[in-house]
């Protein structure tokens, strides 16, 4: 028993007197976040196409200060929702999942939101709720989101799964 104490504070001294050493391996890799820029070196606004991944995206339309989704059975804003309107092509050779969830709305405070997605299954067209898109095909879909009524969204951060780089579109700008 005493042998076992021993060795195991024996590992915890070694273990804690390299902690305060500094490392010499170079730092982990991380993944450069993919900015989609238009020819002259902006990023592209509204109707204009911006891709992560296997997606093409093209935000078609802006639809701020709305307070409630899908009728009686439907939902009430927090503050008030945001819809965003977009094209979403299917730019891979196999079949690809798009979920409004991967999506981020960012203010101009910097603020990020998350999409709604319990809203927009209330929303009638939306289909930004895993929505399956065959090579070369698009859906026209809506992504929720629910901000403050102060909210002043600028950019939304547009992905291809979860773990994607992403692409930004400015929503000040339009085509």
């Amino acid at each position: 028993m005493l042998l076992a104490v021993t060795t195991g504070l024996v590992i915890l001294g070694v273990l804690g007197s390299l902690g305060g050493q500094e490392s010499t391996a170079p730092p982990p890799a991380t993944k450069a976040k993919a900015k989609a820029v238009t020819d002259s070196g902006r990023l592209p606004g509204v109707g204009e196409p911006a891709r992560d991944g296997k997606f093409e995206f093209t935000v078609t339309r802006l639809q701020p200060g709305v307070g409630h989704i899908g009728g009686a059975y439907g939902q009430d804003a927090q503050g008030q929702f945001y819809l965003v309107h977009m094209t979403v092509k299917n730019i891979g050779d196999r079949a690809r999942t798009f979920d409004g969830a991967d999506q981020k709305l960012i203010d101009r405070n910097g603020s990020k939101y998350s999409a709604d997605t319990a809203a927009a299954i209330h929303l009638d067209g939306s289909d930004s709720f895993l929505q399956q898109i065959n090579p070369g095909n698009a859906v026209d879909g809506i992504v929720v989101f629910d901000v403050p009524k102060n909210a002043d969204p600028v950019r939304i951060e547009l992905h291809d799964s979860l773990f994607s780089g992403g692409t930004t579109v400015d929503l000040t700008r339009r085509r």
